[in-house]
């Protein structure tokens, strides 16, 4: 039961929907829109494990901290690795989200975004750490729920439609009709995959050690999971492993393609599987609507091409895609009646009525 007090600054608290995502977090208010979008990382203090500095300022700090701090990301393909420190980071978001209004201790409920393949204790993981973070009520939405939802998808109609969301830890492939999912895959490759590989690419193929935060920068700018229409170069510096001396080298779309032909294989892939068991009635209607692609690790360039290309069907990117699952889980509380359906229940003391 709500406290007298909870219950009066829960009067004056917003409805906040969350992408807990692996790589970023992102927050929506209900009328506002999106008010916050940092990277999921936090800046600890090691002996005593006191959160520093979160987002931002915590993901500036990777690789240059001195010894006694160390920045991390509290989740990991998409679950809550660290409870404590993930629970800091909503708290922290929840507050910054409040910034504008007169709460002194907000109390909002809140829709949090959750991967579709998470276990039992997983998903209670993220409600408690949402309800210690002073939620005063938590609800749970599968990502491509909310994704689909967020790209304006049309899921709780007979017409079949399909999202593809690609995180920074989790790849959400999921096809819906009349509000529920008919198939759906889970995978733990997606953004971080990829930039591992550059990683691994540059090392294997130049001996050049360079950091995730370079690799990540290299992907935006010049990776591709389809031949460009114009090749482009860029130059990336880190330390050669023979000399141990910094070193720049120059590399290629094409050479980037290479080394990101692992990850974008399997996400496509994924997709063909999912298409592959899909009834041919969903089939027909998927014909006519096409495949979305959300989430940040869908704005590849070439992505979009290349599965249309592999599907024989049309794929589109969806509006901001990077934004999808935060506004799909605003528009929850928005029409809470009539979607309250599509939440996620909690085995066990189940907190949906």
């Amino acid at each position: 039961m709500l406290s007298p007090l909870d219950w009066l600054l829960g009067l004056f608290s917003l409805d906040v929907g969350i992408d807990l995502g692996t790589a970023n977090t992102l927050v929506s208010v209900r009328g506002k829109g999106i008010v916050i979008n940092e990277p999921s990382y936090v800046a600890i203090e090691k002996k005593t494990r006191r959160p520093l500095a979160i987002g931002m300022e915590a993901k500036e700090m990777v690789g240059k901290t001195p010894s006694n701090i160390v920045a991390i990301r509290p989740l990991r393909d998409g679950v809550i690795s660290e409870f404590e420190v993930t629970e800091a980071m909503l708290d922290y978001f929840i507050r910054k989200a409040h910034e504008q209004t007169w709460v002194p201790i907000p109390r909002p409920r809140v829709v949090v975004g959750i991967p579709s393949g998470v276990t039992e204790v997983e998903k209670r993981a993220v409600y408690d750490a949402t309800m210690s973070a002073g939620a005063r009520e938590a609800f749970l939405i599968e990502e491509p729920v909310a994704a689909a939802i967020g790209a304006g998808l049309p899921i709780t109609e007979t017409h079949g439609s399909m999202v593809v969301d690609i995180g920074g830890g989790t790849t959400e492939v999921a096809i819906f009709s009349l509000g529920g999912i008919v198939i759906s895959r889970s995978i733990r490759v997606a953004g971080d995959e990829m930039d591992e590989d550059i990683v691994q690419y540059m090392r294997n193929k130049y001996n050049l050690l360079i950091g995730d935060r370079t690799a990540e920068r290299a992907k935006m700018e010049i990776g591709s999971a389809y031949p460009l229409p114009e090749e482009r170069t860029m130059t990336l510096r880190g330390r050669n492993l023979v000399t141990g001396l910094p070193e720049a080298i120059e590399v290629s779309s094409i050479e980037l393609r290479e080394a990101l032909a692992g990850s974008t294989s399997i996400i496509v892939d994924t997709i063909k599987d999912a298409l592959d068991e899909t009834p041919p009635e969903l089939i027909a209607d998927l014909m006519e609507t096409g495949i979305c692609m959300a989430g940040g690790g869908s704005q590849l360039k070439g992505l979009t091409e290349r599965v249309a290309d592999e599907m024989n069907i049309k794929v589109w990117l969806a509006n901001d895609p990077m934004t999808c699952v935060a506004r799909g889980a605003g528009r929850i509380l928005e029409d809470y009646d009539n979607l309250r359906r599509l939440l996620v229940g909690l085995e066990r003391g189940s907190t949906q009525h």
